[in-house]
């Protein structure tokens, strides 16, 4: 493991692991995630295997205005997922409770799962760095994968824009669904 070392006030001298991005790929197993859901259900990836595709998409907040519209995209087009046996999936570091109120609020029928520890959102390496207005901090990086049946990564896309982003990845599921 590489550290950074840092030297701070009084001559004291810190150091901390080297996190370096490790952004997933096609092609390769999905990390496994166990989480709870808006009604504070448990949910496990590995419950969908052989069974349906997961669209798994990662986005910063509850009730903010673009990853309103995203939920309210998924939402709108989530009848045409479930006929192509593929299940929408929301995660971000907001509470149980936080997502029930937005589910509510915007009458949304997908699920979100409440992300507090951030084990989720490492392990799919989307919890970065960001810089906005010259301030540096930690946050999510909108981000959506897909995993086929098998448990295998077939989209792995970090950096997401929020508009027309549920239409595409539709557009995405009808083409491997034709294909196979």
């Amino acid at each position: 493991m590489v550290f950074i070392t840092l030297k701070i006030s009084n001559n004291q001298i810190s150091k901390f692991p080297q996190t370096e991005n490790l952004m997933l790929e096609k092609n390769q197993t999905a990390p496994q995630f166990s989480s709870k859901n808006q009604n504070d259900a448990l949910i496990e990836l590995s419950s969908f295997k052989d069974k349906k595709n997961v669209v798994l998409y990662f986005y910063p907040k509850d009730d903010t205005p673009g990853c309103t519209i995203e939920a309210n995209d998924f939402t709108a087009m989530n009848d045409q997922f479930s006929a192509l046996d593929t299940e929408v999936i929301g995660v971000s570091k907001d509470s149980c409770a936080s997502h029930l109120d937005f589910i509510n609020k915007f009458s949304l029928k997908i699920d979100l799962l409440a992300d507090e520890s951030g084990e989720v959102c490492e392990s799919y390496d989307v919890w970065q760095e960001k810089e906005k207005n010259g301030v540096k901090k930690m946050a999510i990086l909108r981000s959506t994968f897909i995993i086929n049946k098998q448990g295998e990564l077939v989209e792995a896309m970090y950096g997401v824009s929020h508009e027309g982003h549920a239409k595409a990845i539709l557009e995405r599921i009808q083409q491997l669904h034709y294909r196979g």
